[in-house]
């Protein structure tokens, strides 16, 4: 997306104009962080005034907010799309991951915004996080069926989110510059390898 930093000379629509912000911003904070990253810096990577980018989004914050629900939207949709085409639990679970993992390698920056703490002390950015994490557990959690409670089928929702999480990171620490052919069979064996962990976990599971 390195081409979203470049300003755009052409006159654009509304809609674009705010499409053209929203993947700058994208790439910075992804870069850079919430903190370090400020509206000029975004007005100026966009190739805009700073007026015309207020026109558009209120405050950083809301600029920030906004991406965060729409990454979260277009994971989840992924992910629904993907386990509607499963045959069976085993099939959900792995194509599930593969959803996820084929957008970790793909959108990078997306899962950078998502992923960082640099704001760990901004209660209102910390909730929309979560509220992330809540959304994909509760998508996780009807795809658990061991006869258990629900308690218990969330709590172990949440801990396939954290699993996800946490190979993911991995992932973006040690990534190397790959072709997309490369970055699509990285996805492929990162899900299989998680579901064939999370799957081996649930089989196990049994109700209290």
């Amino acid at each position: 997306m390195a081409s979203a930093l470049q300003a755009n000379p052409r006159r654009l629509t509304a809609e674009q104009r705010r499409d053209q912000l929203l993947a700058v911003a994208l790439e910075l904070f992804a870069q850079r962080g919430y903190r370090a990253t400020t509206m000029d810096d975004i007005a100026e990577a966009a190739g805009v005034t700073k007026p015309l980018l207020y026109q558009h989004f209120s405050s950083k914050r809301a600029l920030y907010l906004e991406l965060v629900d729409a990454i979260a939207q277009n994971l989840l949709a992924a992910i629904s799309r993907a386990v509607s085409e499963a045959d069976g639990p085993r099939q959900q679970v792995e194509l599930g991951f593969a959803a996820y993992f084929r957008l970790v390698v793909s959108h990078e920056a997306e899962f950078r915004l998502l992923y960082g703490r640099d704001h760990a002390d901004d209660e209102e950015l910390g909730r929309a996080l979560r509220a992330v994490e809540d959304a994909i557990a509760e998508a996780i959690d009807p795809l658990i069926d061991a006869g258990l409670d629900p308690d218990h089928r969330r709590l172990l929702a949440y801990g396939i989110v954290g699993m996800a999480e946490g190979a993911s990171r991995r992932f973006m620490e040690h990534r190397r510059p790959e072709s997309d052919a490369a970055l699509e069979g990285e996805a492929r064996r990162l899900a299989g390898r998680m579901a064939d962990l999370a799957w081996a976990g649930l089989r196990s599971v049994h109700a209290d």
